[in-house]
Order: C-alpha cells, then structure tokens, then sequence
C-alpha cells in the first residue's frame, strides 16, 4: 500500500524565492491549460489531450517573451501540473458517473490560496542527500527536519507550502503491511460530541474541543487583522498570525487523532464504526463542534491503519437504529432527542447509556461478539421470559 510521510522543510531566502518561482509556473501552466480546455468546450471542440497542451503551453511557450520564465523552472514540475489538471477532470466526471462523490468542476487556481504546492517525480532527479538535506532540481538543497526513518525509497516528493507559511515535503512511499500480535478483543466506536468516541466496552473518551478552546486568542487576531489596511504588510503580517494560531489547532487535532486510533487499533483485532454523514451534519447549527471534532479524518487514519496493520475494519450503514433500539432486547423504542442521555427500555426495562447503548449496536450490527453489558447504567430485574423461571440479572 502507498502511504504518505510529512516533514518540515526549513529553505533559506534563496530557496524560499526559487521556490515561489515553481509554485508560480505550475500556477500559470494549470490555469493556461484549463483556460484551453474551456475554450475548447465553449466552441464545441474536443478537449485538447495532455500531450498537446504540453508542446503548446510548455515547449513552445518557453520561446516566447511572455512565457520565457517558464525555464526558470524544473520542467517536471510543469508536467506534473497538467497531470494534476488530468486528475481534477478526471474525478469531477467520475463524480457526475456515480463512481465517486460529487466534486465541482476544476477551477482556476490564484497566487492568494492558502495552500500553494509543486510535485517533483524520479524523473526530476530529486534525492536525499548524504547529510540528509532534500536536494531539488533548479531550487537546491533544503534543509529537512527528519521525525522519523522512511521505510522505503519514495517515489515522489511534493513540496508544500501552507497558509501559516511553514513548508512541508510530503514522500509517497511503498509499504508492506505489518503484522501486530493477534488479540482477543474487538470493539465498536460511536463518535459524538459530548464526547469525542465511546467505545463498545464502556470507555468513554472526552472531546478535547481544541478549537472552543482556542476561540479567545483566534478572535483577537482576528479583530487586529481587521484593523490594518488592505494591501499593507502589516496585514500580511496579521492575516499569517491568523494562519498560524488556526495551524496549531489542525496539529493538536490530528496529533489527538492519530494517538488515539493508533492506541485502538494496537489493542482490538477488529473494529467497527459507524459512517456518518458529516456533509449533513456540517449544514446544522452544530456545524463548528462536528468540525471541532474531525470525525472524517479520524475514521480514515482508523481505515488506512487497520490496512497497514493486518486489523479488521467494519463499517455499517448510517441509518440502522444504534440510538433508538435497546442493545439488550433489540426493542426498537423510537427515536430520542439529543438531551436525553439515559433512557429505559419499554419492553425489557434496562436503564441504558446512549451513547454506550449506540456503541454496542453497532458492535451487533457489524456481526461483532461484543458483550452488551456495558450498555446498562445499572442492574435492573427483568421479567422472566416464556419457558423460563423465575428472574435473572441481565449484566
């Protein structure tokens, strides 16, 4: 499987202006190409292939005064600009066939994004070097902050560079699969809001609301970039500020989600989850705690790890009942409102958690063993059933 590896890349001044070159052309390139793939549409042509835009909007514009830059430039990275065009059309008429999720046609790219990228192959001739800098065609050699070994030789590199201003070298990378100790147990989560996920078993795991938490300081920078005049370096300066307090929110969240699903997925063999429709749910006036929270990016780290480490990874449908059917009986006891967090079953009488109760549903719905003990708040009698005597204590 391929699997992506992130480090911080620290150019020098140099470096950062040959670097804003690349991220130029291959701005330019794109938009030159989607403006000729437009045009052609309009006019009820064919759309010109890859090949062609890239004699006619890199080879031969290289011979032009307006467009003689362009050598300036690993050509590689110019190439690779059009593929990414390829890829933008190519997903956008995948989404319209049904094979995929719907995604807007590709739009022109502006030097104001936030996030600003170039994507050097093997044929650039890039490599790591021996004092373990990332030497670039036409840019040099950066120095890269390493965090950990890759564990194989990468095949591309893309170089990035965020609205905070940080740099960072992305490395596709080859990967077997690893092998963890088999264990015993298996789990089902139910995210929340409330709390971040409750697990099948009874575990509860708090919602650490990094943004809510950060909200103070994200509004006065916001009110001072506000302030400064448009077009001003001090609000350039402002609106990096901003960038930045927004990054180091990003960080602790992911850094929250890949501690916790690692830790899941080291201590279950199978894990089941529920696929939420966060689109929706990012409509709602809940739409800031859902972002908060980062249930999409946390149940990908959940899938891809599960691959890479040999785990079973089980999603059910977003619409069987987990918060209205009892886990003890079965009983379907109807829907509930968000504030009601305990409830008790109609037919069997078990005082159940909700969001545990959820947990547990989904553990059976994913053909999980997974005891429903865990569900009840507290021991209740049940009335015993036919053919039966007396009474028992479910728990």
């Amino acid at each position: 499987m391929q699997l992506r590896y992130s480090f911080r890349l620290y150019p020098n001044g140099p470096q950062r202006s040959a670097l804003a070159r690349a991220f130029g052309c291959a701005r330019v390139v794109y938009n030159d190409a989607l403006r000729a793939r437009e045009t052609a549409h309009a006019a009820g042509e064919a759309l010109p292939k890859t090949g062609d835009l890239s004699k006619l909007l890199i080879t031969k514009a290289k011979l032009t005064e307006e467009r003689v830059w362009l050598g300036e430039v690993s050509a590689v990275v110019l190439q690779q600009s059009l593929r990414d065009l390829d890829t933008a059309y190519r997903n956008f008429f995948d989404g319209l066939k049904g094979k995929r999720p719907r995604m807007g046609a590709p739009r022109f790219k502006s030097r104001k994004d936030n996030r600003q990228a170039v994507r050097f192959t093997a044929n650039a001739r890039w490599k790591i070097t021996t004092g373990g800098d990332l030497s670039l065609p036409k840019i040099g050699d950066v120095r890269v902050k390493w965090s950990r070994n890759l564990p194989s030789v990468p095949s591309t590199v893309t170089v990035i560079k965020d609205a905070a201003g940080r740099y960072f070298a992305s490395f596709v990378v080859d990967t077997a699969p690893e092998t963890l100790p088999d264990v015993a147990s298996a789990v089902a989560i139910d995210l929340g809001l409330g709390h971040f996920a409750v697990l099948s078993d009874g575990t509860k795991i708090d919602a650490p609301r990094f943004l809510r938490r950060a909200e103070k300081k994200l509004k006065r920078e916001q009110r001072r970039l506000s302030r400064k005049a448009k077009g001003s370096k001090n609000r350039d300066k402002a609106r990096t500020k901003v960038a930045r307090a927004h990054a180091r929110v990003a960080d602790a969240r992911r850094e929250f989600h890949h501690q916790l699903s690692t830790r899941i997925i080291r201590d279950n063999q199978a894990i089941a989850v529920e696929d939420l429709a966060v689109k929706g749910l990012a409509r709602t006036r809940l739409a800031k705690s859902v972002h908060d929270a980062g249930w999409s990016a946390f149940l990908t780290m959940l899938e891809y790890k599960a691959a890479k480490f040999g785990r079973g990874f089980l999603p059910i449908g977003r619409f069987e009942p987990t918060s209205q059917a009892c886990s003890q009986c079965g009983v379907k006891d109807g829907p509930k409102p968000l504030h009601i967090r305990v409830w008790e079953c109609g037919a069997c009488g078990a005082v159940l958690d909700r969001d545990i109760n959820a947990a547990v549903n989904v553990a059976k719905a994913a053909g999980l063993a997974v005891s429903a003990c865990g569900a009840q708040v507290r021991p209740v009698l049940v009335p015993a059933q036919r053919g039966e005597a007396g009474t028992h204590r479910d728990g």
